[in-house]
């Protein structure tokens, strides 16, 4: 489903609060992240905000639908590898917005000179993050057996993610 007037900015404080909102409920589920329920709203910003972190978020009608993170995945010699993490809020779930959200941080890691960009945990079990990932060209190149606690499942499969960027234009 197309979304012709959905932006994708930069994140700034004065859009805390409404991703503080989608991360609370994200996090609350237990089911794709892996931040405990309850995680405080200081953990949060200390996370989603670190200086190393370029924060961006999904604005359609001057409302937040979602957030993205994009971030150097180790430091040092692996920092020429991107890590990002993706939310949406559940009122917006399955109208396009993370694959938006996913081709746009592809393009921002591009442009910051990361060369990949890998996921290091993907529950297995949240089998449409596992599909929308594929089909932006991520491949599964490892499976951790339980490595995720899954709120309600118990212990689940998770999976190491990763494409190059060399095809982003």
């Amino acid at each position: 489903m197309a979304i012709p007037s959905l932006e994708i900015i930069p994140a700034t404080p004065d859009h805390l609060e409404a991703i503080w909102r989608i991360f609370q409920k994200v996090t609350d589920a237990g089911d794709a992240y892996v931040f405990e329920a309850g995680t405080t709203r200081d953990e949060f910003i200390a996370y989603w905000f670190a200086p190393s972190c370029h924060p961006h978020i999904a604005l359609l009608d001057n409302e937040v639908l979602g957030s993205y993170i994009v971030k150097p995945n180790q430091p040092g010699r692996g920092s020429h590898i991107a890590n990002a993490s993706y939310m949406t809020a559940s009122a917006a779930r399955g109208q396009g917005i993370a694959g938006k959200m996913c081709q746009h941080s592809l393009q921002l890691a591009k442009s910051l000179g990361f060369r990949a960009m890998q996921f290091n945990i993907v529950v297995a079990t949240n089998e449409v993050a596992v599909a929308l990932w594929q089909k932006h060209g991520f491949r599964i190149v490892g499976t951790l057996p339980e490595a995720f606690r899954h709120a309600s499942l118990g212990y689940v499969d998770a999976h190491v993610m990763f494409r190059e960027l060399d095809d982003i234009g």
